[in-house]
């Protein structure tokens, strides 16, 4: 670790201040572009344009499980067989292309025949909406407390073409999970920040949801946001719903910040622990 990096992740570790305040410090110190990598983000800022930038950021997010080298080059692999355009892939590809294409692809327990089938549902929701955020906010209203009935929408649109209508790719909302990847992805494309590359601006982000997995499921315990055992969908409304009493109008502001540790190596130490 240098000695400058070193000094930033100790100035992260201040004391008994509110956890608000914490918050923010963790943020000002974080939330910086040279701590992105190794993260799936990292795959999507390349493409400038939104158009290109919503379907490697749907791919990208829908592989982020697993050890993360492995899905950074699941991810590249994908984008690679798309170039510098995944919209003029997907709408200038034949569907029966996309099964050709990724015929040997496997990520874990997905394969191409899944990837396909995601890439024909996504071509249908642009075909027929314009763009994928046109499909989100045809399920979105600004009477909704958060994007969930939005996402429930999204995702039957873009799993047509799997069985039952249903993917683990992309999981609903519905079932009651949690759908981190999907919350990563929409954190990605509504978010504008140094991060953040944003792109989807009319849906708001106080109506983001914290993709929540196991590491930000145990931090939340630690910090006292939540004290559901399960990784659900209620639990991340919950601490949703936590971190807005900080930052209503961005919920999501912190998740970069606190998923830094125990990924990225110049922060390996809990700035929380035994402080909440």
């Amino acid at each position: 670790m240098s000695s400058r990096n070193s000094n930033s992740a100790a100035s992260v570790h201040c004391g008994n201040e509110p956890l608000g305040l914490r918050l923010e410090r963790l943020y000002s110190v974080c939330n910086d572009p040279r701590y992105i990598h190794p993260d799936p983000l990292e795959t999507i800022l390349p493409f400038q344009r939104i158009e290109d930038r919503e379907i490697a950021a749907l791919l990208a997010s829908a592989l982020a499980y697993g050890r993360v080298n492995q899905i950074l080059k699941s991810i590249r692999s994908i984008l690679a067989v798309m170039q510098f355009s995944p919209r003029a892939y997907l709408l200038n590809s034949p569907p029966e292309q996309f099964e050709c294409d990724f015929s040997g692809f496997k990520h874990r327990f997905h394969t191409g025949t899944d990837l396909a089938l995601l890439c024909r549902g996504a071509r249908r929701a642009i075909e027929r909406y314009g763009s994928l955020e046109q499909c989100f906010l045809s399920g979105f209203s600004t009477a909704d407390r958060t994007v969930l009935p939005a996402a429930e929408h999204f995702t039957e649109e873009l799993c047509r073409f799997f069985p039952d209508g249903e993917s683990t790719l992309l999981p609903s909302p519905k079932r009651g999970s949690a759908c981190k990847r999907l919350h990563l992805m929409l954190r990605w494309l509504v978010r504008k920040d140094p991060v953040d590359p944003g792109g989807w601006n009319s849906v708001p982000a106080s109506r983001l949801i914290v993709p929540l997995d196991t590491h930000m499921h145990r931090l939340a315990r630690e910090l006292g946001l939540t004290a559901r055992r399960a990784a659900d969908r209620k639990t991340a409304e919950e601490v949703t719903y936590a971190f807005s009493l900080w930052c209503p109008e961005d919920p999501v502001r912190y998740d970069f910040s606190l998923t830094r540790f125990g990924i990225h190596p110049d922060f390996s130490k809990n700035p929380f622990k035994n402080q909440s």
